[in-house]
């Protein structure tokens, strides 16, 4: 017996959709970006959440700066941006071409799913790394 079909079950196969993770990406992505424009992290005392790392550590890991970064970006200060986080601001391009391609794709029903080699991986890990012993030494 075919009924109609539960808000449950309904909601499951909307998820199930290829485009369902990159715009849900995309809408976190947006609320994220909303909050942060009004935020102003080199602010103390606001609400944003605190580096993993760093809290442990002490050292700033590659991605510290972020917010700060696209936060002054969102504002103009590109100056400011570079000195926040640089590696971070030259990959930022790439990061988002592959989020836009990643809902490109899903949006036409099909699966994205970049497969980077073993070079590729060995490179990102290698950049990574100099960059932390880089900006925690200098």
């Amino acid at each position: 017996m075919s009924g109609p079909s539960s808000p449950v079950d309904r909601v499951a196969r909307l998820l199930r959709r290829p485009a369902a993770a990159p715009l849900a990406v995309l809408a976190a992505g947006a609320v994220g970006a909303a909050y942060l424009y009004v935020t102003d992290p080199h602010q103390a005392g606001q609400f944003l959440p605190r580096c993993p790392f760093n809290w442990v550590t002490g050292l700033l890991c590659p991605a510290c700066g972020a917010s700060r970064m696209v936060y002054d970006l969102m504002h103009g200060h590109l100056a400011q941006a570079w000195l926040d986080n640089r590696v971070l601001l030259l990959v930022a391009p790439l990061a988002l071409v592959m989020l836009g391609r990643w809902a490109v794709e899903g949006l036409r029903g099909r699966r994205w799913r970049p497969k980077l080699s073993r070079r590729a991986q060995a490179a990102v890990l290698l950049t990574a790394v100099a960059w932390t012993v880089v900006r925690n030494l200098f």
